[in-house]
């Protein structure tokens, strides 16, 4: 895909210190760019709006707003340097708005999809994720070779999910029913105590 914006955004997030330990052009486009179109043949299947969870310097949302123009993005980051940071780079993406917060803070079966990168290890993710999905949507974790949707099918079973699908280095968990109460946890509790 050639989208100026897309190019503007990577100069500037290899610029800016702290945002990500990749050093080369080349290999900024393939990890953040091309990397992030993973996900795609999934978020065609959730109708809807997205919101990328713990977005840091906007991978994978502003890729994914960038391929899906009539999809509404929201970039979630509590790191207020992080989430002034995606505000300057997203001005010209119509399709983009940034909230600062946190995911625990957030209002419950809001969106069509969720999806995550680099967040929290699957479990915790999945938490954060599927509570943030309305039925019928579904979360998208970004995962390494070894990440196993084994790892996930008690969260998802607890929030509503439905099984857990590996694809394309990716984890699909579709959204079966609604969030239930007591979901998500306080913030921090996931991480400390995740639903394995």
């Amino acid at each position: 895909m050639n989208d100026p914006r897309l190019e503007h955004w990577l100069d500037v997030l290899l610029e800016t210190p702290g945002l990500t330990s990749i050093g080369t052009r080349a290999e900024a486009r393939r990890v953040h760019v091309d990397g992030s179109f993973a996900a795609l043949p999934a978020l065609a299947r959730f109708d809807g709006p997205i919101v990328d969870v713990g977005s840091g310097g906007g991978s994978p949302g502003i890729p994914l707003a960038a391929a899906l123009p009539h999809r509404e993005v929201t970039l979630l980051e509590a790191n207020g340097r992080k989430a002034a940071f995606l505000e300057r780079v997203t001005a010209d993406f119509p399709n983009i708005r940034v909230l600062r917060g946190r995911a625990e803070e957030q209002p419950t079966d809001e969106y069509g999809a969720a999806v995550a990168r680099a967040l929290a290890p699957p479990p915790v993710a999945a938490e954060w994720c599927l509570a943030l999905v309305r039925p019928g949507g579904g979360a998208v974790l970004y995962v390494g070779p070894t990440a196993e949707a084994e790892s996930v099918r008690v969260v998802a079973q607890r929030l509503g999910g439905g099984v857990p699908e590996t694809a394309a280095g990716t984890i699909v968990i579709p959204k079966l029913s609604p969030t239930p109460p007591g979901f998500p946890r306080r913030p921090g509790i996931a991480r400390k105590r995740p639903l394995t």
